[in-house]
């Protein structure tokens, strides 16, 4: 859990690795010839303290020798042993150009799933096609009121080819309030770890959800609803609750500045001031924004989600330095965080 709001340097790992040289030399500091010993062995100079000495010269060289092979044996492993400290991290060191390009390391395919499914009205889901890295966390994402699928249809590959899978779902309606949405956002992620045709690409211990306008506050509802969900971002989020004190869901909330049909006032900042100040949480505002902001390609919302669940999905603490201390980025009019989240 987090401490109380504050900003503290960004946090990053790295393994460092050194190679031993390969040289051999005695304890005097000269580098060993076995000819050279072999000649003064038989030699008539062949005394008992001769002897003994070379003997030492030799046991302590071995001993060197041994000691080189351990640590470069240590050396060699400690970069692996620190990788599986973090089985989830999936692909490169990320940088700012990396999660804000529109598409990252992993190449992605997609597939629909019918609106006759049980729980929801459908979707598309689009996945990574590595499977050599392991399984890798899922996403489940409501449109708003009267939208369907295809508003959010560009966070689907932008995040997936991050190393996600990512479900863009259609809502039995388009008219379901946000309550229904949080329930079908759930009935799409039990679909993905259980029926989908993907689902052996997904760790069913690693789920997130986001949501535009009602779709966020169903965003909320699920998080408040299933406390094991590992990441939620409602996007310009809307309902009518503003009591969100009992969600225990590391949360981004994506406000707008120039939002008319969500104020930030009246939804954003209060949802956000409303959860626990123990829980890792952050408040995003977009400057100049509109409520629609979350329905077109977006920089500023796709480089901070991402960052959000990476760091919190896969326990990535690579992404940190995105989202703690606070950004200091123009496109955002406001940020709130209870750094440090490490």
């Amino acid at each position: 859990m987090a401490s109380p709001e504050c900003t503290g340097p960004p946090l990053s790992t790295r393994a460092f690795t050194r190679t031993p040289t390969s040289t051999v030399r005695t304890p005097g500091g000269s580098a060993f010839d076995e000819q050279e010993y072999n000649d003064v062995q038989s030699s008539s100079i062949t005394s008992r303290s001769g002897r003994s000495a070379r003997r030492t010269t030799r046991s302590r060289l071995a001993g060197l020798v041994t000691a080189l092979t351990m640590v470069a044996t240590g050396l060699a492993v400690a970069p692996a042993a620190s990788a599986q400290q973090n089985p989830h991290e999936r692909g490169p060191a990320p940088t700012e150009s990396s999660i804000e390009a529109v598409r990252g390391p992993f190449a992605v395919a997609d597939t629909r799933v019918s609106s006759l499914v049980s729980g929801f009205g459908g979707g598309t889901i689009y996945y990574p096609t590595d499977t050599s890295q392991g399984t890798f966390g899922a996403i489940a994402i409501s449109p708003g009121y009267t939208g369907t699928q295809s508003t959010m249809a560009w966070l689907g590959p932008r995040i997936a080819s991050q190393g996600f899978v990512v479900f863009t779902i259609d809502t039995i309606t388009t008219l379901d309030q946000p309550d229904s949405r949080g329930r079908q956002l759930l009935a799409a992620l039990d679909y993905l770890v259980e029926d989908s045709s993907v689902r052996s690409r997904i760790d069913p211990n690693r789920l997130g959800v986001m949501g535009h306008s009602m779709g966020g506050g169903g965003s909320l509802s699920a998080a408040q609803n299933r406390p094991a969900l590992q990441a939620a971002i409602p996007l310009t989020g809307w309902h009518l609750s503003k009591n969100w004190s009992r969600v225990t869901v590391p949360t981004l909330i994506v406000g707008a500045e120039n939002d008319s049909v969500a104020s930030v006032r009246t939804h954003s900042i209060p949802f956000y001031e409303s959860l626990p100040s123990s829980l890792d949480k952050a408040y995003l505002e977009l400057d100049g924004a509109s409520h629609f902001a979350p329905n077109v390609s977006n920089t500023t919302i796709a480089k901070y989600s991402i960052s959000w669940l990476k760091r919190f999905i896969d326990d990535d603490t690579r992404y940190e330095q995105f989202l703690c201390p606070a950004p200091d980025d123009r496109e955002i009019s406001e940020y709130r965080d209870t750094c440090p989240h490490s």
